[in-house]
């Protein structure tokens, strides 16, 4: 796990208390050099987002992570979910679609 991984794993836990957290680095399905840091999915379960809209769940992520949005994540994918929802979803996340610009040489 990179730095940037972990500082978002932290900020995610310590604000939210989530059931389930896992972000994910997928810089690597993008024309970004190894080793990059900027593109990542999480997924995030927490009875915080019990009634809350899309919208409001994602602001409150934005929130959090205001630093890291502003500097070296160029990406975050969300999916957020309340308990309930986790539930009902079989415990399964959206897969992330293949950057059409990944490893593409001429």
């Amino acid at each position: 796990m990179g730095p940037i991984e972990s500082t978002i794993t932290d900020k995610l836990a310590g604000e939210f208390n989530p059931q389930l957290l896992q972000v994910t680095n997928e810089s690597y399905m993008h024309s970004v050099p190894a080793g990059s840091e900027s593109h990542f999915k999480v997924v995030i379960v927490t009875d915080q987002f019990a009634g809350k809209r899309q919208v409001q769940r994602h602001q409150a992520i934005y929130a959090v992570l205001a630093d890291e949005l502003a500097g070296p994540i160029h990406a975050l994918a969300l999916h957020t979910f309340s308990a309930d929802e986790w539930a009902e979803s079989q415990g399964r996340a959206p897969d992330s679609p293949q950057c059409l610009g990944a490893n593409q040489s001429d």
